[in-house]
């Protein structure tokens, strides 16, 4: 199957809802992705790959892995400018890129991903699996059965045949980090569906690390509070939410996504040799249990 074919395979457009992330590009306000601190190698010869690394939290993520040693590709839907300006820092930092524009919520189309990475580098140590979508409705009747597939298709579905592929790949020693919320623990109102995955990423989370931690391969999540990116300002949130998104949290403001990025390397290097399926929480102060 070609990449073309695998990209446009399993999409359902959404007529009502914008297509998720949004271009980076077009935001007035611009997120602070990049690194904050120097590279100490703790990523040397390591491989990765981020998904929805086209921006927000997966650029930070991906540019930081870079500065640390790692060859990164990039998973993303469509957006190729914001893509690029993340492959172009990858490169800036030293390091390699490989862009992959898919739909990951088709099996094919992370087979496809994982092969690419074989075959360009002939290993796999990190998967950081950061991709999602998220659709507001003030009701539960208003979420649609093409919006309820498409949801969970993209923020959990994706994870599993992600890692179905990589699995192979995986040798002792490989870190799985997957991006929860803070709305699996708090619960939002307008977001039911999105939260519904988060809950399903978290046991996802704890369960591949019981089925895997014998082999050496630590599986950990990272709960995000509310993050200057292109998935809320551009569809992910109400337009009148948007004036004070984030202020609700204990510091008053809205997360970057480099204060998420180091989370997602701590949990991929061996600074985290002896954590497995945990869950961190950069939230702005929010205190939550689990």
């Amino acid at each position: 199957m070609t990449t073309e074919n695998v990209k446009t395979a399993f999409v359902e457009e959404i007529s009502e809802e914008p297509r998720m992330p949004g271009s980076e590009t077009d935001l007035e306000r611009k997120p602070e992705w990049q690194p904050r601190y120097p590279g100490s190698g703790r990523l040397k010869g390591k491989v990765a790959i981020v998904t929805g690394g086209d921006s927000g939290i997966g650029r930070a993520t991906a540019v930081l892995f870079a500065r640390e040693g790692a060859k990164v590709a990039i998973a993303y839907l469509e957006e190729n400018d914001d893509a690029k300006i993340t492959a172009e820092a990858i490169e800036q930092e030293g390091s390699e890129a490989l862009l992959h524009e898919s739909d990951l919520g088709c099996p094919d189309s992370c087979k496809l991903l994982i092969d690419r990475v074989i075959d360009k580098w002939g290993q796999l140590d990190i998967l950081a699996n950061i991709a999602g979508e998220q659709h507001p409705d003030d009701d539960i009747t208003d979420i649609t059965v093409e919006q309820l597939q498409r949801t969970f298709q993209t923020n959990i579905f994706s994870m599993f045949y992600l890692t179905q592929a990589a699995r192979p790949h995986l040798k002792k020693g490989a870190a799985i980090i997957n991006c929860t919320s803070v709305t699996m623990y708090q619960g939002a109102a307008i977001l039911l569906d999105y939260s519904s995955t988060k809950g399903a990423i978290t046991a996802f989370t704890r369960s591949l690390s019981e089925n895997l931690v014998g082999e050496g391969i630590r599986v950990n999540a990272v709960a995000p509070g509310p993050i200057w990116t292109p998935l809320n300002p551009m569809g992910g949130q109400p337009p009148e939410n948007m004036d004070d998104f984030g202020e609700d949290t204990p510091m008053g403001r809205p997360g970057e996504p480099n204060e998420v990025a180091p989370s997602f390397l701590f949990l991929a290097c061996e600074d985290s040799s002896y954590m497995s399926g945990q869950v961190l929480h950069p939230n702005g102060g929010m205190i939550i249990n689990g």
